[in-house]
């Protein structure tokens, strides 16, 4: 087999660096050894993708790559002729890009993601934290006097969760306007409407008024939340995105449990307030999502090129992270995504074939499993926790120890599954894991054991379901190749996931006090489901790797056992060596 060597040149070094220069050249045939380029310090040419090397004598690490199971479909050719910077070159292959060099240091990817975790995800679970923050405390004034004040049935309370998310599913297709205006823009936009809408709760007088803008504040947060996990693809790896996923997803659980010491705080304050107890509770839980969104507009980039927060060799080097795996398309990593034709931004070909994936389906449905627990339990749990014997304080205050273990557990189960790349067997895990805490609660409460039997149950429930909603979401992610088809196959997600609140937000009536037996039952049952659906998908794309590996050992081979070297074979290979994550 020929053997493939590049030549690194550099033009006006130093002169103890000329011997090296002479013998410097890099083997493709099982070399193991690094090759050094110190950069010229009389070069500052830079293109708009380069790396720009500005320090005389400093060092970066050259090494030849193992081809990945993912290669980007697009590589800007004209853009890697000059990504080495300066006069540094390769020959004679001049398109060696990103893909078969690293032109950074581990520690300065090191930097950049630190930056990015810091800056970025901490700032969106924050808002996602403000975001359940304001869809749930309905649960906690119910219990501190709007049910009273009103004159609320049952059934009209869960006409009031309901409500809320038929216009969350209705809008569940907004998570595609990620790719169609600015994110910081369009970001700002969502937390103010919703937090106004949240604010407006502690003035409404009737039944009537309360929907509306129950109804309302539906669709603002619909436009947020589902959508994150997909920005926050524009930033990260696949192998990163679970950690960063669980961050943002564990500001529910954070939320839930703040919520409740809120509540509790609240409500006893609101005992000497000129206001009833609840106006209060949503009018101060309300306005800190209006100031949110002022900072969020300075705040949020709209893609790692945009990122304030980076230096401007950070900035290209999180785009480099990315052009590598093909993490992102052109319109995520363009200044400006308006500018970026909409044929480009939105491939409407992927988007029909990721309706027709059987694959979206199953993950929708053990989506859908998840929620019919995930948003149910929050906006019950007050009330179950009373009607165990408790009183309404104590209720707000036994309502946070749950959710703080789901926090914990959720940044613990995200990080290893990206430390080892799988999701299908943690997702079983912790539906299992769920579904014995609901069936702890059933059981005992059938057998009218006491309440500290049904409040243990409550535990494994939460850190179950909060878990296995974040791990099914990033699996989503994982296993779509482009924009267009996250886009889509999150709003698939959503849409038919969603739908799980309408069943979920009815299964704890007044009728079936204080026990529940039915409701936990019905949502121990879904977790068995979400256990199967995580295994059968596993099966599933395990086999579908299997033959996309068979295949792409048949095509590399080819007649006479040849590799071929031609860059383009590369690139119109990448979609068949895109591997699923197990």
């Amino acid at each position: 087999m020929p053997t493939s060597r590049y030549t690194a040149v550099q033009t006006n070094a130093n002169h103890d660096t000329m011997d090296d220069r002479q013998n410097g050249s890099i083997s493709s045939q099982g070399s193991s050894e690094d090759a050094r380029l110190t950069p010229d310090t009389d070069s500052k040419e830079e293109d708009e993708d380069g790396l720009e090397m500005s320090e005389a004598g400093q060092s970066f690490k050259m090494k030849r790559l193992i081809p990945e199971p993912i290669i980007s479909p697009t590589v800007d050719e004209d853009a890697d002729d000059e990504e080495i910077g300066g006069d540094t070159r390769l020959r004679p292959l001049r398109r060696a890009s990103a893909q078969s060099f690293e032109l950074y240091t581990p520690d300065e990817e090191k930097a950049v993601i630190y930056k990015l975790d810091r800056r970025l995800v901490l700032f969106m679970a924050l808002l996602y934290l403000l975001s359940f923050l304001d869809r749930s405390n309905i649960g906690n004034a119910r219990i501190a006097g709007l049910a009273q004040d009103l004159r609320l049935t049952g059934a009209q309370y869960e006409w009031l969760l309901t409500a809320f998310y038929i216009t969350y599913i209705l809008f569940e297709w907004m998570t595609l306007m990620y790719r169609l205006v600015p994110p910081h823009i369009y970001i700002s936009l969502c937390v103010l409407s919703w937090g106004v809408l949240a604010s407006l709760q502690s003035v409404t007088t009737s039944f009537a008024t309360l929907l509306f803008i129950r109804a309302l504040l539906g669709i603002g947060e619909a436009a947020f939340g589902p959508g994150v996990p997909f920005y926050l693809s524009f930033f990260y790896r696949r192998n990163e995105l679970a950690f960063r996923t669980g961050l943002f997803i564990s500001a529910a659980p954070l939320a839930t449990s703040f919520a409740s010491s809120l509540a509790w705080a609240i409500t006893k304050m609101g005992r000497a307030a000129p206001i009833a107890s609840w106006r209060l509770l949503f009018l101060i839980e309300g306005f800190p999502s209006i100031v949110a969104a002022v900072f969020a507009w300075s705040q949020i980039p709209d893609n790692p090129k945009t990122a304030r927060f980076l230096s401007p060799r950070q900035r290209k080097i999180a785009k480099l992270r990315l052009r590598k795996e093909g993490s992102a398309g052109d319109a995520a990593l363009s200044d400006n995504p308006a500018e970026v034709p909409a044929k480009e931004r939105i491939n409407f070909k992927e988007v029909l074939q990721t309706l027709l994936d059987p694959k979206c389906y199953l993950t929708a449905i053990m989506f859908f499993s998840c929620n019919v627990a995930f948003s149910s339990l929050p906006v019950f749990l007050p009330t179950i926790i009373k009607d165990m014997g408790y009183s309404s304080l104590s209720s707000q205050a036994l309502s946070a120890p749950p959710y703080l273990v789901a926090f914990v557990v959720v940044l613990i189960t995200a990080y290893l599954s990206d430390r080892t790349s799988n999701r299908g067997l943690f997702i079983a895990l912790h539906a299992l894991l769920a579904a014995s805490g609901y069936t702890l609660i059933a059981a005992t409460g059938a057998a009218r054991w006491s309440a500290s039997w049904r409040y243990l149950g409550i535990y494994p429930a939460t850190a179950g379901f909060f878990s296995a909603v974040t791990l099914i979401i990033t699996w989503t992610i994982n296993n779509q190749e482009s924009d267009s088809k996250k886009g889509t196959g999150m709003a698939m997600l959503n849409i038919i996931g969603q739908c799980g609140p309408l069943l979920g937000t009815r299964l704890y009536p007044d009728t079936d006090k204080p026990y529940f037996v039915k409701g936990m039952s019905i949502c121990a049952a879904f977790m068995l489901f979400v256990f199967a659906g995580a295994i059968g998908l596993r099966v599933v794309l395990k086999k579908a790797n299997a033959q996309k590996s068979r295949s792409l050992t048949e095509d590399l081979v080819g007649g006479e056992g040849t590799t071929p070297l031609v860059d383009g074979f590369a690139r119109g290979m990448s979609k068949r060596q895109f591997m699923y994550i197990l």
